[in-house]
């Protein structure tokens, strides 16, 4: 759809993105009877799990419960077909989500939007877009004739938190003479590590899933680690038909219940509240190891305070320190992988067989936490120490600029033409996650001071549709036509934010929770712990006439 400045083609919302939060607010918008367009950088649905095909790729939230839940029929006629979906399957049912609710039409593919800016003399967004020309390229510049423009009166960002890829500026990294790519941006067509010298630089998820998939085929492997990670089993297998009925016999009791966890999600096991320090170790150890063999995050749920209290998630750590010692046998290369930060105050991985690799003679683990890797060259890399590496091929898995990365590399600009960047110049400020002073009619689903990356993003991404929607819905009732967030309260809730934080271990370690892995981001810790009480709120401050935002004629 071409437009022009002198005659830009106007809808009610433009939405940026087309995952799973784009797509439903897509949907909440056409049954409101509104008029949207939605960007999308890719060219197809699907989010992240569009950009990340990388061998391994797994969600580590459930199928049954990592789906939407807005249409009973969509949940009964979609069969998941395993107990944590891989990227495929996500993808296909994204994609049958799209062709479901002919949702095609209004998603303009291939597409970035380069300017979001709102003008005060129309009260109305101004947006800007341009064909993605690279799409590994984020700070691709638009010519001025390959520029459209559109104008909104809300602007809806559904970036992702984890979106924007984050690769290392490391020297000669344009010297390389083999394949090089970043597990968030991996070529749809693939790489064939057979017969390869493989480098992987980063262990967080991405690497850890990634490893023992490359490790089977390629020649070599080469696994350069920064800092060691706590990994649980993820015990996937093929989803048994009989239990896959049995949720759907009663999907919305279900869905009430992980609503209820802190998490949004499994309602299905059994999370005790009670203190790991209150029962001997021994007993403990008993129960960590019924977990460890259950799989997934309900090890984590063994005992209420492990992540509130060092001394209680000394002894979970312990536990699985202990697991990485049974499993490893080269005694060096186990110490090397075994963390030194409390288990959980970074995402906790979910892994298939990722210790296990170790002991293959095609794998080889490099510290670079001190001894750095000091240039790329033409044929590998090398480290601060001069040792070289030769490689074939190099696989970057070093996360994403998380929560902000994505929304600070569009140029988007509120009142009096404020960059959002010098808005967050001191960090994210935003009042629920929701919406930014001075950035009239922009919602942002899943944003910073949100739930979000530390729940069940599906059960966050509904919510904060649902609320959108109910506060359009209520603006339009009253004659509103502007809503924006007060200073006051946000000042308020990112007090709030940090103050619910500091109660846990999260802000303990230098995760992607604080920005830590980004140079040069300040350092705040971006999520807020705990679903229910934070939906409890957005209710409340619905019921209450939308408290603490200012609404406009």
């Amino acid at each position: 759809m071409s437009t022009n400045d002198q005659n830009p083609v106007h809808y009610d919302a433009v939405v940026i993105g087309a995952g799973f939060a784009g797509m439903y607010m897509l949907h909440k918008l056409r049954q409101m009877g509104l008029t949207a367009r939605v960007y999308e950088r890719g060219d197809d649905v699907g989010g992240t799990w569009y950009w990340n095909r990388y061998p391994g790729a797994r969600c580590d939230v459930e199928s049954l419960e990592y789906c939407y839940s807005f249409d009973p029929e969509l949940e009964q006629e979609w069969e998941w077909t395993e107990r944590y979906p891989g990227q495929p399957e996500i993808l296909r049912y994204a994609q049958h989500v799209a062709e479901r609710y002919d949702l095609y039409r209004d998603i303009q593919f291939n597409t970035k939007v380069t300017r979001a800016a709102f003008d005060e003399e129309s009260e109305n967004w101004h947006v800007s877009s341009a064909p993605s020309i690279d799409h590994i390229d984020h700070n691709h510049a638009p010519n001025a004739d390959d520029t459209d423009h559109v104008t909104a009166q809300y602007l809806i960002t559904a970036v992702g938190c984890l979106s924007s890829s984050n690769v290392p500026d490391i020297a000669g990294i344009d010297t390389f003479q083999g394949e090089v790519c970043h597990t968030g941006r991996y070529p749809k067509e693939g790489i064939d590590f057979a017969g390869k010298r493989v480098g992987v630089i980063g262990t967080g998820s991405s690497g850890i899933q990634a490893i023992p998939v490359i490790a089977e085929t390629a020649e070599h492997l080469t696994v350069f680690q920064r800092t060691p990670q706590f990994a649980i089993p993820a015990r996937n297998h093929p989803l048994d038909p009989a239990e896959q009925a049995e949720v759907k016999a009663d999907y919305h009791r279900l869905r009430e219940q992980n609503k209820t966890q802190q998490g949004a999600l499994g309602a299905r096991f059994d999370w005790n509240e009670g203190s790991v320090l209150e029962v001997e170790v021994e007993e403990a150890f008993k129960e960590f190891e019924t977990r460890w063999e259950m799989g997934g995050f309900a090890f984590l749920g063994a005992y209420g305070d492990i992540a509130r209290t060092p001394e209680a998630n000394h002894v979970a750590a312990d536990f699985v320190k202990e697991k990485i010692r049974e499993t490893v046998k080269d005694l060096e290369v186990a110490d090397r992988l075994i963390p030194t930060t409390y288990i959980g105050c970074k995402r906790l991985v979910l892994d298939t067989d990722y210790f296990v690799t170790f002991n293959r003679d095609n794998v080889t683990l490099v510290d670079i936490s001190e001894n750095v890797i000091d240039e790329i060259t033409p044929d590998g890399l090398r480290t601060a120490d001069g040792t070289s590496y030769d490689l074939d091929v190099i696989v970057f898995a070093t996360g994403y600029d998380a929560m902000t990365g994505s929304l600070l590399r569009i140029n988007i600009q509120g009142r009096g033409g404020l960059p959002l960047s010098e808005q967050w110049y001191a960090g994210p400020r935003t009042y629920l996650g929701l919406g930014v002073p001075q950035f009239p009619n922009m919602f942002t689903i899943t944003g910073p001071g949100s739930p979000s990356v530390l729940a069940n993003m599906i059960v966050c991404i509904e919510q904060h549709v649902d609320w959108i929607g109910d506060c359009i819905d209520y603006m339009q009732a009253n004659g509103h036509r502007h809503i924006e967030a007060t200073e006051e309260a946000t000042e308020a809730w990112v007090d709030h934010v940090n103050l619910v934080a500091s109660y846990t271990l999260y802000p303990t370690c230098n995760s992607w929770y604080l920005g830590a892995n980004i140079p040069g981001k300040t350092r705040v810790f971006m999520p807020l712990p705990g679903f229910p009480p934070y939906a409890e709120k957005c209710d409340q401050v619905a019921a209450d006439g939308y408290e603490g935002f200012a609404l406009t004629g």
